[in-house]
């Protein structure tokens, strides 16, 4: 392992040199967002002397720890936890250890259900990015009630501020790592999937990248600010303070996040549904972003109707089972009973009873009925919507489907929400093993297919399968190299 040494914007850094990857490690992109700029919009971070240690993975952003599920270990995707310190608004950059320059850039926003998660867990390791010949870049940025709470006084959608200064820094800095900053693509999973949905768009991002990824996400899960208020409300009686930017500003981050923790029980009561009956995130988040502020004016089906992000070069997808994560580790898809299942959904969408005879509630064990119906209903379907509006503005869209299936809990945890990560960043070690993700023997050469797809679409937006339009198209299924007709989905004819 050797040193190495770039120059940003605002100082020198000083990473590591090993096995053809330079590795630079928590550079601030953004001032730290604590005392007189907590809640504040995301500001320049001071320019420093000397040479600073990139060397370590930075802190993270406040946030709680993970539950672990006894029998799958998920460290690998969520991390150790909140990782303290104040200069958490930071990237990570792989880049390959040579001379080249104009190297495509590629951009990672993690999950985390908008109330966790980071850029430096193991899967999201983008040495595999690096060897392929490419730079490839994990940003960390604000969530729960410090990025994702419509605080009256305080500017809305912190965390995605945070996010389009941090793809300002890319553009700024890319040159110096040796990337292209006119060639970045932005890709993200989940939370950060959704986030990308939503930079494609929002007018403050428009220019920052030229393709997207956006994997087991969409433009579906985005708040009014009338509903996100009654959130604030809530935490602002669980915390005992003022529902504004006073109140939560008496209270430390630690306070908040142990807040947070509560408030995502389901035995916190608080209605996030919007006019039309239907709660958005499903329950899996109480805290999204919310359309009707500067980030985003509209909501982002409706921008894209408009033609936002039609320049931006599309590949999106989902996992076939994608809900498994939840349900099957916890027990639930294998105990849950049909009244439950029905009140799961109900609290969700309108017509839950209907929806759920269509997925075989009567006929097949009802937890089986509940995953698939809100696989589709979270997951497929809006992923769906979204390429398809994005595709009738005319905007370049692909759409993939994952269905390999991990051996994990007997084979039942499926194609699950987060399995495609470890192949597409082909870091298939980190979550293998007895209590692995992916278990113990998962393919390598479909590890390197997919990547290698990820890696060719970043380069110049080659792919192998016809397009996505607006009424449906070509999926291509990702286990098996192949592209079909979309299929069918019951809960198509049961929308309200």
């Amino acid at each position: 392992m050797t040193e190495t040494i770039v120059t940003t914007t605002t100082g020198a850094v000083r990473g590591t040199a090993q096995d053809g990857v330079r590795r630079y490690l928590g550079v601030p992109y953004a001032a730290s967002p604590l005392g007189a700029l907590r809640f504040a919009k995301p500001q320049p971070y001071p320019a420093w002397d000397g040479v600073r240690d990139a060397t370590r993975p930075g802190p993270s952003a406040p946030q709680p720890t993970a539950p672990p599920f006894e029998a799958l270990d998920i460290e690998p995707l969520v991390g150790p936890g909140w990782r303290h310190g104040d200069d958490f608004l930071n990237v990570s950059v792989w880049a390959p250890d040579t001379e080249a320059s104009a190297l495509p850039v590629l951009v990672f926003i993690h999950g985390g259900g908008f109330i966790a998660g980071s850029n430096d867990v193991a899967v999201l390791d983008g040495s595999g990015f690096a060897r392929s010949g490419a730079i490839c870049m994990a940003i960390n940025y604000r969530m729960g009630i410090e990025g994702f709470l419509a605080i009256p006084g305080v500017p809305t959608n912190l965390g995605l501020r945070d996010q389009i200064a941090a793809l300002a820094w890319v553009r700024d800095n890319a040159a110096a790592f040796g990337g292209d900053p006119g060639n970045v693509t932005v890709f993200g999973e989940s939370a950060g999937a959704m986030a990308i949905a939503n930079l494609l768009a929002s007018p403050l991002a428009k220019g920052l990248f030229v393709r997207a990824i956006v994997q087991s996400g969409h433009g579906g899960m985005t708040r009014s600010l009338p509903v996100a208020r009654r959130l604030v409300a809530k935490l602002a009686k669980m915390l005992r303070v003022t529902p504004d930017e006073a109140g939560f500003r008496a209270t430390t981050v630690q306070q908040g996040v142990d807040t947070l923790a509560k408030v995502q029980l389901p035995t916190a009561r608080v209605n996030l549904r919007e006019a039309d009956g239907h709660e958005p995130a499903f329950g899996l988040s109480r805290f999204l972003p919310v359309h009707g502020d500067d980030v985003l004016p509209l909501s982002p089906l409706e921008a894209l109707a408009k033609g936002a992000g039609r320049d931006v070069d599309l590949l999106i997808g989902t996992n076939l089972d994608e809900m498994n994560i939840y349900l099957v580790p916890t027990g639930v898809r294998r105990k849950i009973g049909r009244l439950l299942s029905w009140y799961v959904l109900s609290r969700s969408v309108r017509g839950a009873r209907a929806i759920l005879k269509a997925y075989g509630m009567g006929k097949r064990r009802a937890g089986d009925a509940l995953a698939d119906a809100m696989t589709d209903l979270a997951f497929r379907l809006p992923a769906r919507d979204f390429a398809a509006a994005h595709a009738r503005a005319g905007g370049r869209t692909h759409f993939y489907e994952f269905g390999w299936r991990s051996p994990a809990f007997d084979g039942a945890l499926g194609a699950a929400h987060a399995l495609e990560l470890p192949f597409v960043f082909d870091t298939l070690a980190s979550c293998s093993g007895p209590k692995g993700f992916v278990g113990p023997t998962p393919p390598q050469d479909l590890a390197d297919g997919i990547h290698r797809l990820w890696v060719d679409f970043a380069r110049d937006g080659t792919l192998p399968w016809p397009t996505f339009d607006g009424a449906g198209g070509q999926v291509y299924a990702l286990e098996t190299g192949t592209a079909q007709p979309d299929a069918s989905i019951p809960a198509a004819a049961l929308r309200h």
